[in-house]
């Protein structure tokens, strides 16, 4: 297994499918000159001796791709099928073209049957030229290895859908959920660095809010949590920073952080 002392993670995007600013709004959020206020959709990278894992691949992944400077990725995982995390896929064709190899992919049925749909000539068996070149292997609720670095999913309800979060070693990666089973509890102790998503203020039916992602930090008790997957309903990044406890942070896209073993 890799050894864990070098973990970095890099948000890629932190909000909600809309982004922020949303289009034709002029909200103070949307409005804002703050770049932390600036959100694409919510995607994550963890860079791990030599391995560079990207989690989701929503419809900014081009652009988020370009602003990191990323010249190569070792795999992608994801949480689940929904268009704000997939919809990104194509545009991995360039690192098939520049680099000449095929990226491996790691998700649950649902999520290939989701990719099926969105992009049906990538796994059609008479693929056109260009189309991406995709390995894709299907997990379930058990941990599996990337290129010898264990991943452990957590299985989490994003209202009645089932999610996948994840994590490596002493970090955990949670979005889109609205609940995590209690039976799935267990795979969140000891984690040092917890990222974990509030969409805004107020309930919401498929994603926890602010105050239950922050009942769910104080249960859990990490180290550090990282909040993400936010929308411009949540307030501006500045003032909602100054009343959170002073080990929970919002993340900001491009936001890196290292993970200590």
């Amino acid at each position: 297994m890799k050894n864990l002392q070098s973990m970095t993670l890099t948000f890629l995007g932190t909000g909600t499918s809309t982004g922020v600013p949303v289009v034709a709004c002029d909200c103070e959020v949307c409005t804002s000159n703050d770049k932390r206020d600036h959100r694409l959709r919510t995607s994550a990278m963890v860079e791990i001796g030599g391995l560079r894992l990207i989690i989701d691949c929503g419809p900014d992944f081009r652009y988020q791709m370009i602003r990191e400077k990323v010249d190569d990725i070792s795999a992608i995982v994801f949480t689940h099928g929904h268009r704000d995390h997939i919809a990104g896929l194509d545009d991995v064709r360039a690192f098939n073209y520049v680099l000449n190899k095929t990226v491996d992919v790691y998700a649950g049925k649902e999520v290939v049957e989701a990719i099926n749909k969105e992009f049906p000539y990538i796994l059609h068996e008479k693929r056109f030229f260009g189309a991406p070149q995709l390995n894709f292997i299907t997990i379930e609720n058990k941990a599996f290895q990337i290129q010898g670095l264990e991943v452990e999913p957590v299985l989490v309800m994003h209202n009645k859908l089932e999610v996948f979060g994840f994590r490596i070693g002493d970090f955990a990666y949670i979005t889109d959920a609205s609940h995590i089973p209690q039976e799935e509890k267990p795979k969140l102790s000891g984690v040092k660095i917890l990222v974990i998503n509030a969409l805004r203020k107020s309930k919401h039916i498929s994603h926890f809010s602010l105050e239950e992602a922050l009942e769910q930090i104080s249960e859990i008790n990490p180290d550090e949590a990282y909040i993400t997957h936010l929308s411009h309903f949540m307030g501006r990044h500045e003032a909602i920073q100054k009343t959170l406890p002073a080990n929970v942070f919002l993340a900001h896209d491009g936001l890196k952080v290292h993970v200590p073993n």
